[in-house]
Formats: C-alpha cells, structure tokens, sequence
C-alpha cells in the first residue's frame, strides 16, 4: 500500500476537496462502473472527473437556478450521481440526496418541504409517479432525465422536462460559474428515515462534512491504492461520507455495484479492499452461509469449531477477555488454526473478493453472532457510530483498537458526554447546523452550549463508547418493565429462520413478536412438523407457533424473563423499502407494521400465551 494522508488543513468545501484530488493524482482511477450495453467495466481518472463537473457545473449555471437553489438528486448510485452532486456543489447549490426505490408519496413531500428548483430522475416514469401524487412543487423550475434515448414530453403540469443530453448541451462552453461555496455554506439537505413519522431534512455544511471526514481519515486511514465497492445508497449520509468523499480525500477508487442483488458476484469481481456498509449486509450473507452449511451437520461442526477457535484468538490479539467456553465445535477445536482457516475461514472470505482489509459496520446495531462469526474467520469488521445529524460518523472502532462490543472511541476533534437518562451527546464541528424550517425541532435536538442530544442511552467505558437502546423505542409493559426492542429483534434474526422481528409490547401484559420466516428454512420446518408449507395456515397453526417460540426463547435466553417473546406471528412476506415497512437506510418504521398487523396484535394478547 501507499501510505499517503492528504493535508487537508486548508480544505474547507467539497469542490476544493475535488480540485485538491484531481491536482494530487491527475491520472488515478477515480471511478469504475458497469456498461450494461458493453459488458464491461468502464473507468473514470480524478481529471476526467474535473472535467465532467465542470460541464455539468455549467449546465446548471445555465439553468437560471436561484442562489442556493435546491437541486434533488433521485439517481441510482453511478457516475451521473456523482457528477450532479459535485456541479451542485460547485455552484454552490444544494443537493437533496434523494433514495432511488423510496415511494412516490415520500418524494413528493421532501420535493415540496425543501422548495426544490430542480429534480434530476434517471427514468421519466419516476417523474410521472412523483407527479401523480398531486402534491403541489411551486418552486419546480424543471426536470432533467439521465436515461438515454428516452422518448420525453418537453413540459408536464407547466415543467419543463429535459433530456440530459440536451441540458448539458444548452450550456455555452464559456459559461460563467457562480461563486463557490463557503464553509458555512449547505453541502446537503438529508432527510431522515421517519421511522415513526415525516422526515426532516437534516443541513449539513461543507464544514460539517469536511471535519467528519478529516476526522475519519485519522481512523480508517484509506490510501490511493483502495478500492471502494459503493452499494449503500448515496441519500444515505454514511454512505456520503465514508463511501463517496473519504476516498476522494484519500484518492482511492470507487467501483459502483450493479444492484444489492449482484452484490455477491461484483464483490469477487470488484474485489474491494473497503467495504462500508450497514449490518443487514452481514446478516444476508451469515443467513446464506448456515443455510449452505445446516444440511450437514459435520460441516456445521467444522464451521463452529473455525469460528470458536478463531474468535478466541481475536480476542486475545486485541487484548480482550477470554470468550466463555460453550462447546461449540466440540472435538474439532483441537485442529490447527492453519487447517480450520484453510477449510473454513478462505473460502468465507472469498466471498468478499479475498482481499478486504477493512470493513466498517454502521447505521445500525451489528448484532454480537454476526461480530463474532465474521472477526472470528478473519475479516477485519469495525463498528461505528453516528446519525445523519452528526454528518454522520461519531465513532468507530480501529483494525488494532477493536472492541466489537463497543461502537469505538470518539472521532478526533469530537466531544462526547452521557447526559440525563443515559442519553449520548454529542459537541463538535460535526453537528448539523439544524433542521431545514424547523427551529422549534432543531432547539430540542441541538443545546445552546451545542450539544445535540442523540436519542441513544449509552455508557462510555474505558473512552469507547457502548450503545445500550434507543430512548424513545424503549417498550414499556404493562407491568412497568423495560425492553429495548432493538436488541431483542437482533437476538432473534440470529437464527436464519427469522429473516426480520418487530418486538411489540407497549402497555400490555407481555412481550409479543411478528417474525419474517425465510422461505427455505421454514419450508424445512414445515416438513418436519407435517405441516404444508404452502398453506398460508400453516404459518399460524399451534405446532407451528410453538416450534418458533422455542426457538425465541433459546435466542433470548440472556434477556430479563420479561422480555422473552410469549407470542408470536409468522408472516412470509419480508418487509421491504417499496412496501413501506422500511426506511431508506433498512430500519423497520414501527408505526407503519404497527397499523398494518394490529389484527394479528390484539389476536396475539387474546390468546393464551404460547398456546
């Protein structure tokens, strides 16, 4: 590798970052991304970067945009969302980074919220979805489609609708750009999940973004010989920060996957050495692996005793207490960590393209089984810690500081505190500048001494900081007991037959659960029970309720006996953004699966519990 940290003392905004980048390494691959008309990986240098912004830049300055304007970003991850980001950016307009598969209703109302004056859509069909919803843009002065060859109505509703290929052309080549930004200046508005209502559009600075990620660089330390597989969506701030700007500053090069769905074959072709990404990515892939490994119980053996044997030697690399002893693997333990490694802990790793050296874990919790599998065969897996108003990243771990039970130490330059009732708070050039028209949000969120207050009880131990639940998602029984669903919804997914838990028991006698059954494990299941797996009935029969609640209750054995599930729904379904029970950054919206399995509900509480 090249050791090469970038002197960013006297980088204050993402067009200097970018122009500082193309200076440093002209020639470098920049960008990768696949030609489906090809069949081919296509490649981008930091200059022909500089170069297509600066046309895209002039095709903005041309457009007649206020100053400031907002300019809404509904795009697939690739070189074209790239380049509008960084010709907002450097006309010193604001991208409001939208999620290519949210619904249309939700897009429509950020569009409306932050009087956006331009929308760029890869298809028109999103364009005529978006309208469809009947939500009054007034501030819409136009649209622009990527899609090429694309047949286009040139207005819709009094809109002009444009082609790219037109837009950039309308731009005379001496067109003046306006002034650059400031770092006072918006780099972003970023909408948060609105997992129990309407999003709010999160402000974020140039300073903002460039302190997190100087901050970071401290941390993860990539270098221009990285490469970055870019999967998580770019309206995701963590992926923002740690996905899309930390390897500009770093210089290192950004492949962008196909889709989540070619994910597995793009990491063996890509092979990344970064890999940023949220837990439910470890999770599809740990699921995938014991359902390969539970037909044969010999391998499943070799499989625990690689895991067992292997996370006791993480743990004493890192200094940390021994792992208690619970036979997994039984007699198999006593083979050479050389031979497990070669049988077991390679070809897992190959699934990852066989060269990651970090792989950073955020934007919810990593559950402990999926820690211990993946550190335990040897991918250097960190957690980390942030929301999007701290831009995003708080924390994280480091390859030779690494307590996976902890989401890692505080950034440099980033204050942290426990407030009243365990809260986490947060002080430092990383802190939102507030919400977008909401002062009376931002007052409650964000102190006048500024600290923002993150919603999250923790306790910080030793200087790293452990995250224990969310203040608000914390069920409280009718008993008076408290239970913090996350935790408990991430014990039960650990076992590969619940694909998703929602944790229910606000004011009610016990602790109730609606599970997500994946289909071939509970196929198995059907089977062994005599049950037709193909009759939605079955899902619901005693035997089957029964066999899932035995599993829950091994899963949650470490819980309080009144957090342990005494009810449970199984539904087949799996919860996803486009039916709404999602949020763009994969969080289950409690209120929408609320309303949507009250029924199932109260049928749970009028049963007699575990029937």
């Amino acid at each position: 590798m090249t050791p090469t940290t970038p002197d960013l003392r006297n980088v204050h905004t993402l067009p200097q970052l970018l122009a500082l980048r193309a200076a440093q390494t002209p020639e470098r691959e920049a960008y990768r991304q696949f030609a489906p008309a090809t069949g081919q990986w296509t490649h981008l240098t930091w200059a022909q970067t500089q170069e297509h912004v600066g046309r895209w830049s002039r095709a903005i300055a041309a457009s007649g945009l206020p100053q400031g304007a907002r300019v809404a970003i509904l795009l697939p991850n690739g070189f074209n969302a790239m380049r509008i980001d960084q010709a907002v950016l450097a006309t010193g307009c604001v991208p409001v980074p939208l999620h290519a598969i949210d619904n249309p209703g939700s897009i429509a109302y950020i569009l409306a919220d932050a009087e956006v004056s331009l929308l760029v859509v890869a298809e028109p069909a999103q364009w005529d979805r978006i309208r469809a919803v009947g939500t009054p843009l007034p501030h819409l002065l136009g649209v622009v489609v990527t899609a090429p060859n694309t047949p286009l109505a040139t207005a819709a509703q009094g809109v002009p609708v444009a082609a790219l290929a037109d837009w950039l052309a309308h731009a005379a080549p001496d067109t003046p750009l306006p002034p650059p930004p400031t770092a006072d200046d918006l780099a972003a508005i970023v909408y948060t999940s609105g997992t129990t209502g309407k999003p709010k559009g999160v402000m974020l600075t140039h300073g903002n973004v460039m302190a997190d990620v100087r901050a970071v660089l401290e941390r993860i330390q990539p270098t221009v010989d990285d490469v970055f597989l870019s999967f998580l969506p770019l309206s995701h701030t963590f992926e923002r920060t740690g996905g899309y700007y930390l390897p500009m500053a770093s210089g290192s090069c950004v492949a962008y996957a196909r889709s989540v769905a070619q994910l597995a074959d793009d990491l063996k072709t890509v092979r990344p050495t970064v890999l940023v990404s949220v837990p439910r990515i470890y999770e599809r892939v740990h699921a995938k692996l014991i359902e390969k490994l539970s037909p044969s119980p010999l391998k499943m053996q070799l499989f625990e005793a690689a895991q067992a044997v292997g996370w006791r030697r993480f743990r004493a690399q890192q200094g940390l207490s021994a792992p208690p002893d619970d036979g997994a693997g039984g007699w198999m333990r006593v083979l050479p960590w050389p031979l497990l490694r070669a049988l077991v802990a390679q070809p897992l790793l190959a699934q990852f393209g066989g060269r990651v050296r970090v792989a950073v874990s955020g934007g919810a919790p990593l559950s402990p089984a999926i820690a211990q599998c993946f550190l335990g065969l040897g991918l250097p897996l960190v957690q980390g810690y942030g929301m999007t108003e701290t831009t995003p990243v708080v924390s994280v771990n480091t390859l030779d500081d690494n307590d996976p039970a902890t989401v890692g130490r505080a950034l440099p330059g980033v204050e942290v505190r426990i407030g009243e009732n365990r809260e986490l708070q947060v002080r430092g050039p990383i802190v939102m500048k507030g919400y977008w028209k909401r002062p009376e949000d931002t007052a409650r969120t964000i102190a006048q001494d500024g600290w923002l207050g993150t919603g999250d009880q923790a306790e910080i131990v030793d200087g790293r900081i452990r995250i224990l639940g969310r203040i608000k998602e914390i069920i409280v029984t009718s008993t008076g007991e408290k239970v913090p669903p996350g935790d408990l919804e991430l014990a039960i997914t650990a076992d590969p037959l619940f694909e998703q838990a929602f944790v229910v028991g606000e004011q009610r006698p016990f602790i109730a659960c609606v599970a997500v059954v994946q289909g071939e494990e509970w196929r198995q299941l059907a089977q062994q029970l005599g049950l037709n797996a193909q009759d939605p009935a079955s899902l619901a029969h005693p035997a089957a309720e029964r066999a899932a609640l035995a599993r829950i209750e091994r899963l949650a054995a470490s819980f309080p006996r009144y957090a342990v599930p005494r009810a449970v729904h199984l539904v087949l379904e799996p919860w996803t953004i486009e039916n709404t029970f999602m949020t763009p950054t994969l969080k289950l919206k409690r209120n929408n699966l609320m309303a949507h399995y009250a029924e199932a509900i109260e049928a749970m509480y009028r049963r007699p519990a575990g029937r």
